[in-house]
């Protein structure tokens, strides 16, 4: 069973509507955000987003169903008291790619909350 992060709140002032975030639906801004997420995040997420021993899968429906807004939100800021860096050095553009590759994982059947991705 992979850990589950919680993306916790974010004022709604930080979160742009998932119809209209930069570079959204953007297939080459997906393809950039997966040579970042190899770069950047994978070694602690998985080269699937699948999730690790020190970091949780980013395929779980609570990540998946998330505003871009809060996931650029915890790219720029991370989490550091549970491990995740902050990314607020990469430009805002970049940021956005990451987020524009991990929205591009949805699927329709995505992993539940407190379930490994196969």
């Amino acid at each position: 069973m992979g850990r589950v992060h919680r993306l916790g709140t974010v004022s709604s002032s930080l979160i742009r509507p998932s119809s209209s975030y930069p570079l959204s639906n953007d297939p080459e801004a997906i393809a950039a955000g997966g040579i970042l997420y190899a770069q950047h995040c994978a070694e602690c997420h998985g080269s699937k987003a699948e999730g690790r021993k020190r970091a949780p899968s980013l395929l779980v429906s609570e990540v998946q169903s998330a505003e871009p807004g809060a996931i650029f939100w915890i790219l720029t800021n991370g989490v550091v008291r549970r491990g995740m860096p902050v990314w607020s050095k990469l430009p805002e553009p970049q940021r956005w790619q990451l987020v524009s590759f991990l929205k591009s994982l949805r699927s329709p059947a995505a992993v539940p909350m407190g379930e490994s991705a196969p």
